[in-house]
C-alpha cells in the first residue's frame, strides 16, 4: 500500500513527468509508470500546492524520501540545474512542527523548565527532515546555543517507510534475479541502522566530539562544541555557528569568498576524512555547510557519520591512486586482490573495461563530464563482472556523490582528480610502503605478545588433545592449537628482545 501510495502520490502532484522526464527516462519506462500510477493516482498525497512538484511530493511522502531528494539536489549534472535548485528547499526549509511542542520536548528530555535554562528561546530557525533548530540563549553564561529537537513521531514516520523498502527490494530480487549481486536487501538494512542511529541525538552528541577531536588542526574548517549537559536522547545543544549557508552562491559572493578555494577545500576536507581519520561526515549537502565571515567551513549535523576500517582505507587508497595514475592494470589488481569481483573473471577485460571509464576523465574540466552517462557506464562494467555491493563502501559511495555536488555547485570547473592526487599521495607514502609494513608487524606482534602467560595452558591443551584446561575454539584442531603456540612464542621472544634493544639505547 505504502508503494502504491508513492506511485499515485508522484502522478498526483505532477512530479511523475519532472522525474522521468530529468531522468531521461525511455518511452516503454514511462508508459509503464502512467499505466502503474494513474487508476490510484486518487490515493496519492495532495502535499503543499506551493512547492515545486518534485519537493511537493517527497515531503508529502515522510522522512525517508526527503533524504534521497537531498542527495538529489547537490546532482544537477544528473537531474538538471532546475530540479536540483527546486530540491535544495529539502535540506533545511521544510515545514517546521510548533514551538511549544519542541519547547515541551525540551523540558521533558532535560527535566527542567526551558525559562530556567534560557533566556530567549526563538522559533525555529530550519528544519530538516529529521528534526529541527532553535537558537537560544543560556541564561547563565549569555553564550548563543543551537538546540536541535527531533521532530514528534519521527521513529514511526521513519520505520513505516522502511518496512516499504523492505517490501520493494524484495520483490526487486524475486522479479529481476541479476539485481541480486547488488544486495537491495542489504542495502536496505545498512539504511535502517544509519537511520536508527540518527534518530538518537545522543550517538550524535557523541560523533560530533570525535568529529571535533579529530579535525581540530585542519586549517578553514570547524566543528561547533557541544554542551554535554544540555544535550539528551531526542534533544541536542551545541555552540551556535554565524555564516552563510554553503548553497547560497549569491550570499558567498556579497561576502567576498572565493567560490574556487571554497569548492576545492570541501573535496579536500572529506578525502582527508575519510583516508587519514577513517571517520567522515556522511551528510555533506549544502544546508550541513556553513561558511562564516572569515572564510572556515564549519559542519552541522553529525546524525550520518561513515567509518573505514584501516584495510578498507588503502584499497580505497590504491584504486583512487591507481586511476590517477592512469594505472589500471593495478585497479584492477587491487579489485580482485580485495575480493571485490569474483576470482573467474578476467583481470586483464576488467582493467580494460576500467581505462574505458577512467580516461575521459583526465584533461577535461568537470563540466564537461556528464557525471550520469559515467554512473551508468560504472553500472554496466559493475554488472558485467559480477561485482556484488559492498554495503561498508555505501556510505563513501554515497558521499563521495554529494561532496563532488556541493563542491561543482561552488566552483563548475572543479577537477575531482586534479584535488585528490596530493591527498592520495600523502596517503600512500605514509600507509603502503616499508614504514606501514614494519608498523603492521609491530602492532601485530604487540597482541601475539599477549598470549605468552598462556602459552603452558595452550602447550598442555595441544599435547594432551584435551579440554580440561582450555578449550580450543570450534572446529580448531590440536596441530592448529600448536602452531599457535610457535606463533605466540615467537613473538614473545621477539617483544622481549625488541624491549631490551629499546632500554639499551
Amino acid at each position: 500500500m505504502r508503494l502504491i501510495r508513492t506511485g499515485a502520490t508522484f502522478e498526483r502532484t505532477g512530479a511523475m513527468n519532472v522525474v522521468l522526464e530529468a531522468f531521461d527516462a525511455p518511452p516503454s519506462l514511462r508508459l509503464a509508470a502512467k499505466i502503474l500510477a494513474v487508476p490510484f493516482r486518487w490515493l496519492g498525497y495532495k502535499g503543499d500546492p506551493s512547492q515545486p512538484p518534485a519537493p511537493r511530493a517527497l515531503t508529502a511522502l515522510g522522512p525517508a524520501y526527503i533524504k534521497f531528494g537531498q542527495v538529489l539536489s547537490t546532482r544537477p549534472d544528473v537531474v538538471g540545474e532546475e530540479l536540483a535548485a527546486q530540491m535544495r528547499v529539502l535540506q533545511d526549509k521544510l515545514p517546521p512542527f510548533p514551538l511549544a511542542e519542541a519547547r515541551a520536548m525540551v523540558e521533558q528530555e532535560l527535566e527542567i523548565d526551558v525559562d530556567t535554562l534560557f533566556s530567549s528561546f526563538s522559533e525555529p530557525v530550519a528544519a530538516a527532515s529529521i528534526a529541527q533548530v532553535h537558537r537560544a540563549t543560556l541564561r547563565e553564561t549569555g553564550e548563543d546555543v543551537a538546540v536541535k529537537v527531533l521532530r514528534p513521531g519521527i521513529e514511526r514516520a521513519f520505520q513505516k517507510d522502511v518496512d516499504a523498502f523492505y517490501l520493494a527490494a524484495r520483490m526487486i530480487e524475486i522479479l529481476a534475479p541479476s539485481t541480486r549481486r547488488l544486495k537491495p536487501m542489504d542495502v536496505i538494512t545498512h539504511f535502517e541502522g544509519v537511520v536508527l542511529g540518527e534518530l538518537d541525538l545522543r550517538m550524535e552528541t557523541s560523533s560530533s566530539a570525535e568529529f571535533a577531536a579529530n579535525t581540530a588542526n585542519d586549517d578553514g574548517f570547524g566543528v561547533p562544541q557541544v554542551k554535554w549537559f544540555l544535550s539528551s536522547r531526542r534533544v541536542m545543544t551545541l555552540d551556535w555557528v554565524d555564516g552563510v549557508s554553503a548553497g547560497d552562491i549569491a550570499a558567498i559572493d556579497a561576502a567576498g569568498h572565493d567560490r574556487k578555494i571554497l569548492g576545492e577545500r570541501v573535496l579536500r576536507l572529506f578525502l582527508s576524512h575519510a583516508l587519514r581519520d577513517g571517520f567522515f561526515h556522511a551528510d555533506m549537502h549544502h544546508g550541513n555547510l556553513k561558511i562564516t565571515p572569515n572564510g572556515d567551513i564549519v559542519a552541522l549535523d553529525f546524525g550520518i557519520m561513515g567509518r573505514l576500517d584501516e584495510y578498507t582505507r588503502r584499497v580505497y587508497a590504491e584504486i583512487l591512486f591507481g586511476f590517477i595514475r592512469k594505472d589500471y592494470r593495478r585497479v584492477a589488481e587491487v579489485h580482485f586482490e580485495a575480493g571485490y569481483v569474483p576470482a573467474d573473471k578476467d583481470i586483464d577485460a576488467f582493467a580494460q573495461a576500467l581505462r574505458a571509464v577512467g580516461e575521459p576523465i583526465f584533461g577535461m574540466d568537470a563540466s564537461r563530464i556528464s557525471m550520469a552517462r559515467l554512473l551508468t557506464y560504472l553500472f554496466e562494467v559493475t554488472e558485467r563482472f559480477g561485482m556484488e555491493t559492498r554495503t561498508e563502501l555505501i556510505l563513501l559511495q554515497r558521499t563521495m556523490v554529494v561532496v563532488e555536488g556541493v563542491s561543482r555547485s561552488l566552483h563548475p570547473q572543479i577537477n575531482i582528480w586534479e584535488i585528490a592526487q596530493p591527498i592520495v599521495e600523502d596517503y600512500i607514502k605514509a600507509n603502503i610502503g616499508p614504514k606501514a609494513l614494519l608498523r603492521d608487524m609491530t602492532r601485530t606482534l604487540r597482541v601475539l605478545g599477549r598470549f605468552g602467560p598462556r602459552l603452558p595452558e595452550l602447550a598442555e591443551a595441544a599435547l594432551m588433545n584435551r579440554h580440561e584446561t582450555v578449550k580450543p575454539a570450534p572446529g580448531r584442531n590440536p596441530w592448529e592449537v600448536a602452531a599457535l603456540i610457535g606463533v605466540g612464542a615467537g613473538a614473545s621472544l621477539i617483544c622481549l628482545w625488541l624491549g631490551a634493544l629499546i632500554q639499551s639505547i
